[in-house]
């Protein structure tokens, strides 16, 4: 039995991101798809921002989520503006999938 002790280091995400290539990776997707909604924004009404959310990125799919189903109806109608949107700020994206969120009743 090894008596010495263990010495525990605390790391910050950031530190572990750059320890750790898939971290980093998944890291990277999460900003990136910040960006991407972020860049996007203003297409959208004001009323329905609260309603969504940036989704996971799978190659030139993006996904966003939204909190019910008229909102994605909604969205829905402005998915070609926003991929124009997307395609002009540089990201390759050929489709938008919409991801209705549900909510739990307690």
């Amino acid at each position: 039995m090894n008596s010495s002790p263990r010495l525990h280091r605390v790391l910050t995400f950031s530190q572990a991101a750059e320890n750790s290539p898939s971290l980093a990776r998944l890291t990277g997707l999460v900003q990136e798809s910040n960006d991407r909604l972020q860049a996007v924004e203003s297409l959208i009404p004001e009323a329905l921002r609260p309603a969504i959310q940036a989704g996971p990125i799978e190659g030139d799919v993006w996904c966003l989520l939204v909190s019910s189903n008229a909102a994605a109806a909604k969205v829905r109608q402005l998915l070609p503006l926003i991929q124009t949107r997307l395609i002009d700020k540089g990201w390759k994206v050929t489709s938008i999938r919409l991801k209705i969120l549900i909510t739990r009743k307690q």
